[in-house]
């Protein structure tokens, strides 16, 4: 009964094209992307408890209020970071309504309507994170959330592009396509890895001396290392699958796709190394988290290209008997 009446919602917008859901999809995975980024620019800028309180920014108001305690920069930047939340949820709400209205397959609705549902989570997550007072690892766990759902809006991304009456086709390997998976693997552990640097780093996301935040007591030079092994291996392991594609040959798609993860983790590394020589200059923790986000969505649009719908071949003429005389 929902279902329909959502359907009949859908249905007083205008047919979208297969080029609008793309545009509206790909602005999903920004708008996804960007929110993470934004966090980042929180934390570093000291403004985590710009809004104290939540949903609420000061206990009563939904907005900043002048108050001696919070400096008026941490309020602003903090708030609107949570304004970035309506512009996610409007594009979030933006593809469903879309893929409703073109009635596409099953797939693609799964994957759109995990858009609004995953923003409603981050948005309790990034809640909790608030009210325990930017506990290191709830900072840990709504970064990585944020990294799942640029994950998903990249599959998003992928699929509505495929016909719904394709056949699906493997465009690769198993062999190479779990590669692909070991490397999702890689990222992932280096992802963790990143978020326990972040969590004994110079950044806590606030710095009141009556209430100090509490951070990841381990060393972390150690941490550093840790996380540096493990984007080796994720670009090793990447390196080991673009000279496999190669030998057995790939389409262009992927091979494009290839090298766009490899080039941005290279570009990932340099960051890391920068921001490790330089003590961890604030501008640069922005563009890493960037880059965190960038190679997730272009992993998972290189794994989402192993595995694709191919239109169905045109059927044959049929031939033209001869007339008798």
């Amino acid at each position: 009964m929902l279902n329909r009446a959502f359907q009949r919602l859908a249905d007083l917008f205008p047919m979208p094209s297969m080029r609008v859901q793309r545009l509206l999809a790909l602005l999903v995975v920004l708008t996804q992307a960007g929110i993470s980024v934004t966090g980042a620019v929180v934390r570093v800028t000291a403004s985590g408890l710009g809004c104290p309180t939540w949903p609420q920014c000061f206990p009563g108001s939904f907005v900043p209020t002048a108050v001696a305690e919070v400096p008026v920069l941490h309020q602003v930047v903090e708030f609107s970071n949570r304004m970035l939340t309506f512009v996610v949820s409007l594009a979030a709400a933006a593809i469903v309504l879309a893929v409703t209205r073109a009635r596409r397959r099953r797939e693609v609705l799964v994957y759109a309507w995990l858009m609004p549902g995953g923003t409603v989570l981050q948005a309790v997550i990034g809640g909790i994170t608030v009210r325990t007072g930017l506990l290191w690892w709830t900072v840990a766990v709504h970064l990585l959330a944020s990294m799942l759902m640029v994950w998903l809006a990249a599959l998003l991304w992928a699929k509505v592009g495929q016909p719904d009456d394709g056949i699906d086709t493997v465009q690769v390997p198993a062999p190479l396509r779990l590669l692909t998976v070991l490397s999702g693997v890689a990222l992932t552990a280096t992802l963790i890895a990143g978020t326990l640097v972040t969590g004994a780093g110079p950044h806590a996301g606030d710095k009141s001396a009556a209430k100090p935040v509490e951070r990841l007591q381990v060393e972390i030079v150690t941490l550093v290392h840790l996380h540096a092994e493990l984007l080796v291996a994720y670009l090793a392991l990447l390196v080991g699958l673009a000279c496999g594609l190669a030998a057995v040959g790939m389409n262009k798609t992927i091979r494009n796709r290839l090298i766009v993860v490899i080039s941005l983790v290279v570009a990932q590394a340099c960051i890391g190394i920068v921001q490790y020589f330089t003590h961890v200059p604030a501008a640069l923790v922005a563009f890493h988290v960037g880059g965190a986000a960038a190679c997730t969505a272009a992993t998972a649009a290189l794994w989402a290209a192993m595995r694709t719908r191919e239109p169905l071949p045109a059927s044959a003429p049929e031939p033209v008997g001869k007339v008798s005389a």
